[in-house]
């Protein structure tokens, strides 16, 4: 009997070819990436000249808009300038938290798909060492298999510094308690389930849950105490914070609102005639070569800024749309939005508005804020968290300092308002705003 066997087979495969790459990392390159890019490729590419970009359409947007500030006042900003290292200054992409849990990674020797989904993951780590759970499900849209989503998860909760990769303060702290030699199992179960109450000091009510002594319950918030709630913060930059350039603007021109891409800072690219000239008439095979090579990559280029402009202005018109409400001042509270009812509207796939918005941001009359802000997921009775957050705020703003309310009274006086949410979740708002308890705001 012979083993050779003949079949069709009819499958469809997802080829990522160099153009598609490029255009991939254009998108998701901040204003000041995406500048530095465009500096390099000029270097490397004698096909592509720039040109300074044309200062007169910024000051005439100036002129409508007065309120608009993109860093871009003088003719200086429009130049990109190499600045070197001071002597002796750290490499901060060097010596980040992302680039220490690759390091670890590196060392482990996993499997390509496994250690590609790792270094992924490592990338999407905060500054205070946490993961995003909107992010980790944002994985399930790329058919990316859970089994190797949960392994490549426990792989990064594994490393240095203990607690990294959680996603809220509760895993955070069980994480590192598990890894000490001897566990206390109360101290676990108050991380666990009770962390709002242990905040309260409620003592004698965690320990009556538990079944243990008041005196094991404060032993264990000894314990809790000496945790670290933020992981990353050793490897947060101490230096003053960078100002930012906005990416978009958004404008009432002419009594229209209107989305306009800040690409006043950045030059002009195209295409040098003397070198095309020089393709058409050469007779040299190698020269030809080169500069036929040259041109498809510069093709490239202009390709992949034409899509990064174009996906970021509908993801910017599409926000303008949901939130038109916020940005005619009519109300400071959000429509609730996600990435993922933004790209079917846009029929785009979610990875790409996620490449597109991330690093961005969008300046209005209101101010500068990250294109993620934007995004509010929503809470029961229909509006988002960040109008939550902010009904919430006022009602503590307008409290009686020497009668503060109980997050139970604020559970209720917002369901009154048609937000109606659990008393726990008022607790992590409540946390999530720097604001303490009731106790804590008692003069």
């Amino acid at each position: 009997m012979s083993l050779v066997q003949l079949k069709t087979e009819l499958r469809q495969e997802l080829k990522l070819t160099p153009q598609l790459l490029q255009s991939m990392e254009v998108l998701q390159m901040t204003s000041q990436e995406l500048l530095a890019y465009i500096g390099r490729m000029a270097e490397e590419n004698p096909l592509l000249d720039q040109s300074d970009p044309p200062e007169a359409a910024y000051e005439e947007l100036r002129r409508q808009a007065l309120w608009i500030d993109g860093g871009l006042g003088s003719r200086a900003t429009f130049t990109h300038e190499e600045t070197a290292l001071e002597p002796g200054r750290e490499d901060r992409d060097l010596e980040s938290l992302a680039a220490f849990l690759r390091d670890q990674l590196h060392r482990l020797r996993l499997p390509k798909p496994l250690a590609a989904l790792c270094e992924y993951l490592a990338e999407l780590v905060d500054e205070d060492g946490y993961l995003s759970q909107e992010d980790l499900d944002g994985l399930a849209a790329l058919k990316i298999p859970q089994a190797l989503t949960d392994r490549a998860l426990d792989t990064l909760q594994s490393l240095e510094p203990p607690g990294v990769g959680a996603r809220s303060l509760s895993e955070c702290l069980l994480l590192q308690l598990s890894r000490r030699e001897r566990a206390d199992p109360t101290a676990m179960d108050i991380a666990v389930r009770f962390l709002p109450e242990l905040g309260r000091k409620h003592y004698a009510a965690i320990a009556q849950k538990l079944g243990v002594t008041t005196e094991a319950v404060r032993a264990a918030e000894a314990v809790i105490a000496s945790l670290e709630p933020h992981p990353g913060r050793a490897f947060q930059s101490t230096e003053p914070p960078a100002y930012v350039r906005p990416d978009v603007f958004v404008a009432e021109l002419e009594g229209e609102w209107k989305v306009i891409l800040n690409e006043y800072y950045l030059p002009r690219v195209s295409v040098n005639d003397y070198y095309l000239r020089l393709l058409k008439s050469s007779d040299e095979k190698e020269t030809r070569d080169y500069l036929r090579q040259k041109l498809q990559q510069a093709r490239w280029l202009l390709d992949g800024l034409k899509r990064r402009g174009s996906t970021l202005r509908r993801c910017a018109e599409a926000v303008l749309e949901a939130q038109r409400p916020f940005f005619t001042g009519r109300t400071g509270e959000l429509a609730p939005m996600t990435l993922s009812t933004l790209a079917e509207g846009l029929e785009l796939h979610p990875s790409t508005v996620s490449r597109a918005v991330r690093g961005k941001y969008l300046q209005c009359r209101q101010g500068t804020y990250p294109l993620r802000y934007f995004f509010s997921l929503p809470v029961s009775g229909g509006v988002s968290r960040q109008a939550a957050k902010q009904t919430l705020l006022a009602l503590i703003r307008e409290e009686d300092p020497r009668r503060p309310r109980s997050d139970q009274d604020l559970c209720r006086l917002l369901a009154e308002r048609g937000m109606p949410v659990a008393r726990r979740t008022v607790t992590k708002y409540r946390l999530e705003l720097g604001v303490g308890s009731s106790a804590a705001r008692r003069k």
